[in-house]
């Protein structure tokens, strides 16, 4: 029997609001994908019988396995067994045997069962009853003419998640024997344009699959995707293959971590600790957010030494050593003071290695020579020499709130990178 390809079809006018999260197709999603299934759509449709017919008789026609969650309770609007049935042109009957099970629930709690739950016994015709033993609803799987497979699950998480267990795992094995997989791995950029990334990485989509690869971009960050399926062995060494292709396109962009969770902050704090460093912030426009997210990281007081926010000129003058001439030839958002605050602030507080941030984040201090958006950073390591201090300078777009993110993302990345570099 083939079992290539799958939707997922959750049920519930409710999960159409913003109120109600769909964390069942998640649910699902991982076992399919830990199964080697490719899922090609997941769907929300409301408590229309009409509506949800439709969607399954379009999925039954493209897919192998279809999942639904949801719309098998005893009230009116739970309408996906009628919908079904209407779908595939078959009748439903009554399963007195269902009926006593749920009668039994209910009476193991001392409560006599409601006419009403009698609906959740009504059966389509051709359907196996999966029995549930932890709610009301019984599964049903059924056998389309075409060798696609529908689930009808219910749509309590709980008892979804102890379904998939009981039924579905099972069935999968014994038409699948061993999990063919889909395993996925990553590779994080920070502070680089989503085009640049794609132009680079032109070449691999022609030769692996553009369905093999994603990039995936949000403020300040780009992780590139890339996947293989089959058995472990073999997928794992397509894998291989794939990350030192996409390793060796994206060479000098900065490639920060192969690890979805690791973050910029834990990535230059491990650097940090374990060049046995030291480090301080010296802050303006982002207020204390390159610290904040320097913290973040538990054991950070190994290397992160505190940091100031000197969002006024005076600040600047008595907490980093800014001269005020500079200050009153350059202004506070320019490249000499952006280099004298990490300068100030690594030489005064006795650290390693400082970094300082000054810009406008808006909405409003910009001006046609200096723009909202504009950042200076400045990165102040070990030495004397002028070359110790490393400057940036950048606009970015976006709100303040985006502005702020994304110069905290950039002055992280330039410090992994001068750790890397010294």
């Amino acid at each position: 029997m083939r079992l290539q390809t799958a939707s997922i079809v959750a049920v519930g006018s409710e999960l159409l609001g913003t109120r109600r999260l769909d964390t069942n197709s998640l649910r699902l999603a991982s076992t399919l994908e830990r199964w080697g299934i490719e899922l090609q759509s997941k769907s929300v449709v409301g408590d229309s019988v009409d509506a949800l017919a439709d969607e399954i008789r379009r999925r039954i026609e493209r897919v192998d396995l279809v999942i639904t969650t949801g719309g098998l309770g005893p009230t009116t609007d739970d309408v996906t067994r009628g919908a079904v049935a209407q779908a595939l042109g078959r009748g439903t009957y009554r399963d007195e045997s269902v009926v006593e099970h749920i009668r039994g629930l209910f009476a193991s709690f001392d409560r006599e069962m409601p006419e009403v739950n009698e609906r959740q016994a009504e059966v389509i015709e051709g359907a196996r009853v999966l029995r549930n033993d932890w709610g009301t609803a019984p599964a049903l799987r059924l056998d389309v003419a075409d060798g696609t497979t529908l689930f009808l699950l219910p749509g309590v998480p709980k008892e979804m998640e102890k379904l998939v267990d009981a039924h579905l795992e099972p069935w999968l094995e014994s038409r699948l024997r061993e999990p063919a997989g889909l395993e996925q791995r990553v590779l994080k950029i920070a502070s680089v344009p989503e085009s640049v990334v794609e132009e680079r990485i032109a070449p691999a989509y022609e030769r692996f699959g553009a369905e093999n690869l994603a990039v995936l971009a949000s403020p300040g960050d780009i992780k590139v995707f890339y996947r293989a399926m089959g058995i472990p062995i073999a997928r794992r060494s397509r894998l291989d293959l794939m990350g030192e292709v996409l390793r060796n396109l994206l060479d000098g962009l900065g490639i920060y971590a192969e690890d979805e969770e690791a973050t910029l902050e834990q990535v230059a704090g491990r650097k940090l600790a374990e060049a046995g460093r030291t480090v301080v912030t010296a802050e303006s426009c982002t207020g204390g957010l390159v610290a904040q997210r320097l913290t973040r990281v538990p054991g950070s007081s190994a290397y992160f030494e505190g940091g100031v926010v000197t969002y006024s000129n005076r600040l600047k003058r008595e907490l980093l050593d800014v001269p005020q001439a500079m200050l009153e030839e350059h202004g506070a958002v320019s490249e000499p003071v952006a280099r004298a605050m990490a300068v100030g602030a690594r030489d005064r507080y006795g650290v390693d290695y400082a970094i300082s941030v000054t810009g406008i984040a808006g909405p409003g201090g910009g001006s046609a020579e200096k723009p909202v958006g504009l950042v200076h950073l400045g990165i102040a390591g070990p030495g004397e020499s002028p070359e110790s201090v490393v400057h940036e300078r950048v606009r970015f777009p976006g709100d303040r709130g985006q502005i702020r993110l994304m110069t905290s993302q950039l002055a992280l990345e330039l410090l992994r990178r001068r750790l890397a570099a010294d």
